[in-house]
């Protein structure tokens, strides 16, 4: 396998995406990264990567590793028999081993999730923690042992502290005694004993070992001999406290190295997590996505973009600018495996070479790779002779030194390869040089089997692609008004090089300019002028497409916004409608009731009562069916679904159509009342029982005989109790008691004005509003006589008998 690795600029890239380590430990691994020999490990790698992004993003699970240190000297010590680590690695060892136990337990509560991250994580052992707590409980933040690491140690250290309270109360005592003597009232230390300055002049006034003088030389520091037994004995209890110490650290040294595989699978955990997080996050900065390994040998990039292009300068403040680099996409598959990029120089050809290199390379080492969407083949080798690589000390021209790599290139390549040719055939006379440039194209496709991409001014290399229809031409984009390249790759058409243009653009002088474009070949500039005039040809029909897609758009929600108000309207004038009717029924209630008060006569008094009931019923109804029918309308033009559940006939086996309320026959032989409709299934109420029935399978009762194509409304009126002839019951189910105020109103009207002495009301169980409602609306209604329940046979607690006043 061989792979170009540095001329793809792959260690500047892993460099870049290092930065988002957070330990030297995953900064490393990046170093030492490369193009995965393995298919199996690869897609491991991009898994973790995946799982990751879920868990950060889906399942707000993450970790972090910042301010740890590289454990590797203290792992060294460990290894070493009765070897006794310092405070500051047993915390390095100690930190690095609480993070990873950390890790995993966030890791293990989503372990279904991220099986390959648990994979990572489930070999430390949660034992180790107890060896961390004792550490962390014996060891403080700075290194030093606290006092309660021992009964011993605690005991040594109040000791000191007694001891050195005797003594700086003596050596005060002798301060004052010698007065003049002393230069400043305080005691001191040197060579870690207890002394006190005295002046030079007085120094044989204190008797015992001077310690040094000042760096003025006006002070002799002085050990009295009444202190030298208090500082020997100070001397003896700190060698126990050091002694105490060491055993100390020996021992919780000897604890971690008991547990030496657990901390070396902590530390590789804490490596490989953080390796895996720090490519999330150079995914997260770069937009990019977690790369599908093709097995059918295609290379598609989406929006692809090279990624040391968006790497911010030192202007920039440290912020990538992603935004600058110009997308562009691509794809090569086994047929179509040779694609030639022409155009402008300086207009991006070699830039699109180094983006599928580059990217590749990081998807078949386990990179997520800025693009859109990506589907890379497992590449055995990525091989690219970009740039020029002349050498004076090796003796090698421009051209030498492409037929040179190139030719290295041929005995490398194994497939399944991607080529990348900069100007192939360059650095030669035009004419050999086109002639090579085939060749050389055409034995990497058909001898080594390999994808190729190649750039090229060269005549012969834009017809080889034209006249092969399995090869693809390309082009960068020039925008011939402004004279500056797009940077963006079109497909299907070979791109002029313009490069009289982009040599006027970078200044040659005008003379020189139109010297060129008079020597230049009629059959060139034809052939110039006709790819421009195909480029100029191509990006008006790419606008042109652009613009009709938007003014499509923006018709679209121009004819939504109208539909939206045109509903708007309509439910405010049905809203205004409906307020003027309930007026104007009120109004006339009102008014009837005093006209029929003030009259005298008792029998026309009733009659105008009846009369008055039948006309306030009529204008109920009216106001229902008003209100109902402009807004179903409405409703079916802008959305087109049918009516609410609840109010949707359907047609029984019979040909007759079957809604709520409607009494039917099941295929048990037993008839109940259809209390709900659910597409083809009906829920029937026979006696205190439900049942759910296909419609087909249910028969209208006798009383049942609509036919198809007569919508019933929400009330469902069926034969009385009594009487065959006269309709005296009411199916309220479904309704809200807003809705059920008007029908019952009417329903006890009708029957006042028909002289029926009882009627049925069904109002179903549900969660009893709409039974307790009824109730409420009998009690207090003047036609009605008394209330209560149905029988059994009858419905039950689901429907209520009312008797009417006669």
């Amino acid at each position: 396998m061989s792979f170009s690795l540095e001329t793809l600029e792959f260690a500047k890239l892993l460099e870049l995406v290092s930065r988002n380590a957070q330990t030297p430990m995953g900064e490393a691994r990046f170093s030492d990264l490369r193009p995965k020999t393995n298919r199996n490990g690869l897609e491991t790698d991009l898994a973790a990567i995946s799982e990751t992004i879920v868990l950060n993003q889906e399942k707000q699970v993450s970790w972090s590793f910042s301010g740890l240190e590289d454990p590797s000297d203290a792992v060294a010590i460990l290894k070493i028999k009765n070897a006794t680590l310092e405070p500051t690695l047993l915390l390095e060892v100690s930190r690095v081993c609480s993070q990873a136990l950390f890790a995993r337990a966030s890791i293990q509560t989503e372990k279904e999730t991220a099986p390959i991250l648990w994979q990572k994580v489930e070999n430390i052992p949660p034992s180790l923690l107890a060896t961390l707590e004792n550490i962390n409980k014996k060891l403080l933040p700075s290194g030093e042992i606290d006092d309660s690491a021992s009964p011993e140690l605690s005991k040594i250290r109040r000791e000191i502290s007694s001891q050195r309270a005797r003594l700086t109360k003596s050596l005060e005592s002798i301060m004052r005694s010698a007065g003049d003597a002393i230069q400043d009232e305080l005691v001191t230390v040197r060579n870690d004993r207890f002394v006190i300055p005295v002046k030079a002049d007085f120094r044989g006034k204190v008797t015992g070992v001077a310690h040094g003088f000042s760096s003025s030389g006006q002070t002799v520091f002085v050990e009295p001999l009444e202190a030298i037994e208090a500082n020997n004995e100070i001397q003896n209890l700190k060698g126990k406290e050091e002694r105490e110490v060491a055993r100390i650290l020996f021992a919780l040294t000897e604890e971690l190295r008991e547990q030496l595989p657990a901390i070396e699978a902590a530390v590789e955990a804490v490596a490989e997590l953080d390796f895996i997080k720090a490519k999330v996050e150079f995914a997260r900065k770069f937009a990019c996505v977690v790369p599908d390994i093709s097995d059918s040998g295609t290379l598609e990039l989406e929006d692809a973009r090279h990624p040391l292009l968006s790497e911010p300068p030192a202007s920039a403040g440290g912020q990538f600018v992603i935004d600058r680099v110009v997308p562009n996409s691509f794809k090569l598959t086994l047929e179509y495996s040779v694609m030639i990029i022409s155009g402008a120089n300086a207009g991006g050809k070699t830039v699109v070479l180094k983006t599928a290199g580059l990217l590749s390379l990081m998807a078949i080492s386990g990179l997520p790779v800025p693009a859109k969407s990506a589907r890379v083949p497992f590449y055995r080798s990525i091989l690219a002779d970009i740039g020029d690589h002349q050498s004076l000390a090796a003796n090698l021209s421009t051209f030498s030194s492409h037929m040179s790599t190139i030719a290295a290139m041929m005995r490398e390549c194994v497939a399944p390869s991607l080529v990348l040719l900069d100007e192939a055939g360059t650095g030669t006379d035009p004419e050999e040089g086109s002639a090579l440039g085939v060749a050389i194209v055409d034995h990497f496709r058909r001898n080594c089997g390999a994808q190729v991409m190649a750039s090229t001014h060269y005549r012969g290399l834009k017809i080889y692609a034209a006249n092969d229809e399995n090869v693809i031409n390309a082009s960068v984009e020039f925008d011939e008004k402004t004279l500056q390249p797009t940077y963006k790759l079109l497909l299907g058409l070979a791109g002029a090089s313009s490069g009289i243009q982009i040599a006027s653009r970078f200044g040659i002088l005008p003379e020189v300019i139109e010297f060129a474009r008079q020597n230049l070949d009629i059959s060139a500039q034809d052939a110039e002028a006709y790819l421009l005039k195909l480029q100029t040809e191509t990006k008006q029909a790419e606008d042109l497409r652009i613009a009709l897609e938007e003014e499509r758009e923006a018709t679209a929600m121009k004819y939504a916004g109208l539909e939206v108000e045109a509903v708007k309207k309509e439910k405010a004038r049905q809203k205004e409608f409906e307020q003027t009717l309930a007026e104007t029924v009120e109004s006339f209630e009102r008014q009837s009731k005093a006209f029929i008060a003030g009259l005298e006569d008792k029998a026309l008094k009733n009659k105008l009562d009846k009369e008055r009931s039948a006309r306030k019923a009529e204008m109920n109804r009216a106001l229902v069916s008003k209100a109902q029918s402009p807004m179903s309308k409405v409703g079916a033009s802008a959305h087109g679904s049918p009516p609410y559940e609840g109010g949707v006939d359907a047609a029984s086996a019979d040909g007759v159509v079957l809604s709520i309320g409607s009494r039917v026959v099941t295929s048990f032989g037993t008839t109940g009342t259809i209390e709900k409709l659910d597409g083809d299934t009906a829920e029937v109420l026979v006696g205190n029982m439900r049942l759910r029935e296909k419609v087909e399978n249910l028969r209208p009762a006798q009383s049942e005989t609509r036919p198809i194509g007569r919508v019933s409304s929400r009330r469902s009126i069926s034969k009385p109790i009594d009487s065959p002839d006269v309709a005296a019951e009411l199916n309220l189910i479904g309704q809200t008691t807003a809705e059920a105020e008007y029908e019952l109103d009417r329903f006890i009207d009708e029957a006042y004005m028909a002289s029926l002495q009882r009627v049925r009301i069904i109002h179903g169980f549900g969660t009893g509003a709409l039974k307790n409602y009824v109730h409420h609306f009998l009690k207090n209604h003047d036609l009605v006589e008394r209330f209560a329940f149905a029988p059994d046979n009858q419905g039950g607690n689901g429907a209520t008998i009312a008797e009417i006043k006669l």
